[in-house]
């Protein structure tokens, strides 16, 4: 049986879980970190759309399958016209854990198809929660120039 893909993050950030929490889910915290609009709907069954995060132009979307305010999150993902990572093809599980006066966020993104998008999806993560660290502490990460944009 072959490897799974697998991303997995951790990052500290110097906020509380409710913070973290609501710039997880909230749309317009959303988009102080990732994306240029975003459509979410944090309960079991409801939508996750993302758009503006991707080099290409498509809108990242899925379902949220399990809502724990404060503590956790896990949702479906995948990307609109997408051949390899299609809506709802791949998982991403987020538990916030306090720690050290802030608040352990702890990242694991399963169900991808190959090494080379789990490499693709793994560079993503590092941009956008490098932003979200800031974001959520109350700091500014700037204009998102995007993945490719990055040095």
């Amino acid at each position: 049986m072959p490897e799974p893909f697998i991303v997995r993050r951790e990052t500290q950030i110097a906020a509380p879980r409710a913070t973290v929490f609501a710039y997880l889910t909230d749309p317009e915290k959303i988009l102080s970190w990732m994306g240029s609009d975003a459509t979410t709907e944090p309960y079991p069954g409801g939508l996750y759309l993302l758009k503006g995060v991707s080099p290409d132009g498509a809108a990242a979307r899925g379902a949220f399958r399990e809502v724990v305010p404060v503590h956790r999150l896990a949702y479906t993902f995948g990307w609109e016209g997408g051949q390899e990572v299609p809506p709802g093809s791949s998982l991403i599980e987020i538990d916030l854990i306090e720690q050290d006066g802030g608040t352990l966020l702890r990242m694991t993104h399963s169900g991808l198809p190959n090494e080379a998008q789990a490499a693709a999806h793994a560079t993503g993560w590092a941009h956008y929660l490098k932003r979200l660290t800031i974001a959520a502490a109350g700091g500014d990460p700037g204009p998102d120039k995007g993945v490719s944009a990055r040095t």
